[in-house]
């Protein structure tokens, strides 16, 4: 049986190039898909012409889009969903494929999967979060009331550019909310991951949603650009270097790394122990992959035995076939990319003050391989200053840094940081963790760097992004 092929998606109209692209398993180098290509110069001229797909989205009621959200929910966990080729795919076809060219294991995939479901059936709690209450209906209107107050909302973009990574099927829950903001989008999917974000276009549409609103470009470093220079609005995940590339640009939101933490406070630094497996938990989940996982612990003591403590639960973390319902690590889809990381962590550890302490549990070396796949094993690192190069780094895998260091020197040197997870009952250190501007998101008690609050904006505000409020004021006409 031939591979399948996944096409071009031009507003909603398939499209079969002539240049396509395919994609191995990681495990056994077997094709599993051919994909069409978009050119620049294609998306550039389709994205000339987006007020059509803008106009089908904004014509639908925001009830019917809600509607249309919970519908295509059930649809994306259990329906078989067009392909291309005139094929369909099952949800555990679609499991399946995903594992083989991304490497993650098929219990990981579901957990994501399950993750995308409550974006599509908790959408109406998640616009809340994101327009602070807004009646939803001045949407369709543009104008209302909220608090008493007249408020009019206009969108600043025909549609909203998606520039997605491969790491994690979890990712596309971040641009799902604006079809229901009656924004269009464009992707651009990952190389190794157009699983995921075509079987939701296709679970939208076939829910009812007007198939315009949607454009999938897989494409090159060229098209990547034209998606984001052609969209009034754009979202782009990557490194560091991508986050200063558009840190000035107000039209594009980046998703770069996390830099996600813990902090004990002293008062509770003694009761280290019961949050072993909430720390271990911020650490591990989703294999490590997500900008919201620890990278970091702060202590302001206790910190060579919490290392070690960690160090020893982790290390007994190993590979496990791809079905193993008990997997937590994930093989990388590119072995390189292991290979880059495990020789960043050995060149960090040549600069003084940084142990890994992993090391004398694990029964050989961190970069290890299992059914063809490339894992890296969970790494804890000790470092003796927060200045160290290790000590504020992210992967794409289970590590972290312990560092201690003073109470009050904690929320100054640590930087940006999407996830803090703040465990202290001290109100002075409270009162400093909420105010800090360098939190995106806190957690104060017993909660991981990894749970979610769907009423909560995960990082940014896409309402705000797409949307601008205006002064509106209305009188009779004589």
């Amino acid at each position: 049986m031939t591979t399948p092929h996944i096409p071009v998606l031009r507003q909603g109209r398939t499209y079969e190039s002539l240049d396509r692209a395919e994609i191995k398993s990681v495990r056994t180098g077997e094709p599993v898909a051919q994909i069409s290509q978009a050119n620049a110069g294609l998306i550039k001229r389709d994205l000339r012409r987006l007020e059509a797909a803008r106009e089908a989205l904004r014509a639908v009621p925001i009830e019917r889009l809600l509607d249309i959200c919970h519908h295509a929910g059930e649809l994306f966990m259990t329906a078989s969903l067009p392909l291309g080729d005139g094929r369909t795919q099952s949800a555990e076809e679609y499991v399946q494929a995903l594992s083989h060219t991304s490497g993650l294991p098929y219990v990981m995939i579901r957990r994501n999967m399950a993750k995308i479901h409550q974006v599509f059936t908790q959408m109406p709690t998640i616009l809340k979060g994101l327009t602070r209450g807004l009646d939803l209906k001045v949407l369709d209107a543009g104008f209302g009331e909220q608090a008493g107050v007249p408020v009019s909302y206009f969108a600043v973009t025909q549609a909203l550019g998606v520039v997605l990574p491969s790491n994690s099927p979890g990712v596309n829950s971040l641009w799902m909310p604006a079809i229901a903001l009656k924004v269009p989008v464009v992707l651009k999917p990952g190389r190794e991951e157009p699983w995921t974000p075509f079987r939701i276009i296709q679970a939208f549409v076939a829910a009812g949603c007007p198939a315009e609103a949607f454009s999938f470009y897989p494409t090159d470093h060229e098209g990547s650009s034209a998606v984001m220079e052609s969209c009034g609005r754009a979202l782009i995940f990557g490194d560091v270097g991508t986050v200063e590339r558009y840190a000035g640009n107000p039209a594009v939101q980046v998703h770069g790394p996390g830099w996600s933490k813990v902090l004990i406070g002293a008062d509770l630094a003694g009761r280290w122990p019961e949050f072993l497996d909430l720390i271990t938990d911020s650490i591990v989940e989703n294999g490590g992959r997500s900008c919201v996982n620890a990278s970091a612990v702060l202590v302001p003591s206790h910190a060579d035995e919490i290392a070690d403590t960690l160090a020893r639960k982790l290390a007994a973390i190993e590979p496990r076939p791809t079905e193993d319902e008990g997997a937590r690590l994930s093989g990388f889809a590119n072995p390189k990319m292991g290979e880059f990381i495990d020789a960043a962590i050995e060149e960090g550890l040549k600069t003084p003050g940084a142990e890994d302490v992993t090391a004398k549990y694990r029964k050989g070396p961190r970069k290890v391989s299992l059914d063809g796949s490339t894992y890296l094993l969970p790494t804890i690192v000790r470092c003796r200053s927060f200045d160290h190069p290790l000590a504020n780094r992210e992967f794409l895998f289970p590590y972290a840094s312990i560092v201690e260091m003073p109470q009050e020197k904690m929320l100054e040197a640590m930087g940006p940081s999407l996830v803090v997870t703040g465990l202290t009952e001290d109100p002075k250190f409270t009162e400093q963790l909420i105010a800090s501007p360098h939190i995106d998101r806190l957690n104060l008690g017993p909660l991981p760097t990894t749970r979610v609050q769907w009423d909560q904006p995960h990082e940014g505000n896409l309402f705000e992004f797409l949307y601008r409020r205006r002064a509106i004021q209305r009188a009779p006409i004589k």
